[in-house]
């Protein structure tokens, strides 16, 4: 189990959808996700994937907002693993880059094919059988064509691009990628010109990718390892506490084991899953308290209780007071520090 299973939401989303007029707070809402991922953003696959369709509810035309994001996202706001794309020595070289980091931000990841005059980048998922929404896959296909555009400083074409999805017209997209699209593909891609990969960045940055480098190459070994199944465990709790899935036998399928697998490890790390399950309302509760514009409803459903009574009663059993005591008396020591 490695944190592959886990999804860190791309630094800079919420500025660029911000910019669209989308509030953050709305958008994970409508996702029915923990407000917490805002500040906190690393989410489940399946959450991942929610707030992609949340977007894409909300944006209304699928097709306009595949091609929104990747161009009103600024530079300045691209993550460290973009960020050494963009200042990569040529097109060939920020694709190389992309693909390889992007294995730090699951659960897509990307295939370049060079052959002829042609060069096919693919999609792929790491999970095969649960796949993205369209309009996540469309927004990924069009940023690594704005990237060659932006690093270039030239109007690249693609020469083709695939999808599995259909859309109801294309005409926005074919206008922005300057080529045909094909809809019920067999896979998601982008064709470009080979010689297109030859062209160097003007914004390319010797200095900065000495930097960026070997930071980026310890990230992507430091994710290869596996952490612990109860840390793992309370990580996904947390992240559905708003929903149903709090059974044991829900986080053993995700984990991808069995019921008494999952069990027998937690046992072997001198801890019960109800246990984790309480430690992880608890600790978001807390969370929660702390920000004064959640009312107490509100964070008695975003930890998972049906009914505000409920969540008084077990507050109390943690902190041995109510949770409105507890908020008064926490904002008072904010305000004194």
């Amino acid at each position: 189990m490695t944190i592959n299973t886990r999804v860190r939401i791309p630094d800079g989303l919420w500025t660029g959808l911000k910019k669209l007029g989308i509030n953050a707070h709305d958008l994970v809402r409508k996702a029915k996700m923990p407000l917490t991922v805002i500040t906190e953003p690393v989410v489940t696959v399946d959450q991942y994937y929610a707030l992609w369709q949340a977007y894409s509810d909300i944006i209304g035309d699928m097709e306009v907002g595949m091609l929104q994001l990747p161009t009103v996202f600024e530079t300045t706001q691209y993550p460290p693993s973009v960020l050494a794309a963009y200042h990569a020595r040529d097109y060939r070289d920020a694709l190389e880059r992309m693909t390889r980091y992007k294995e730090m931000c699951p659960p897509e990841k990307l295939r370049i094919m060079e052959k002829d005059t042609n060069c096919v980048i693919e999609l792929e998922w790491f999970d095969t059988e649960h796949t993205g929404p369209p309009l996540l896959v469309g927004t990924t296909l069009a940023f690594l064509l704005e990237l060659g555009r932006r690093g270039t400083g030239y109007s690249i074409k693609a020469k083709s691009v695939e999808f599995t999805h259909s859309f109801d017209q294309v005409q926005a997209l074919e206008e922005y990628f300057g080529c045909p699209i094909h809809i019920g593909a067999k896979r998601n891609s982008l064709t470009l010109q080979r010689d297109d990969l030859n062209r160097p960045f003007t914004s390319y940055n010797a200095d900065l990718l000495e930097i960026l480098t070997p930071v980026l190459e310890q990230t992507l070994e430091e994710q290869q390892h596996s952490h612990s199944i109860t840390e793992i465990v309370k990580w996904i709790l947390k992240r559905n506490l708003t929903g149903e899935r709090l059974d044991i036998q829900d986080v053993a399928s995700e984990l991808g084991m069995s019921e008494r697998t999952l069990q027998r490890r937690l046992t072997n790390e001198e801890t019960r899953f109800k246990e984790l399950l309480k430690e992880a309302r608890h600790e978001q509760s807390k969370q929660y308290l702390a920000n004064p514009n959640l009312d107490i409803k509100e964070v008695a459903f975003l930890v998972g209780y049906k009914d505000q009574s409920s969540f008084y009663r077990a507050f109390r059993s943690w902190e041995g007071e109510t949770p409105l005591n507890w908020r008064a008396e926490h904002a008072l020591i904010n305000e004194l520090n």
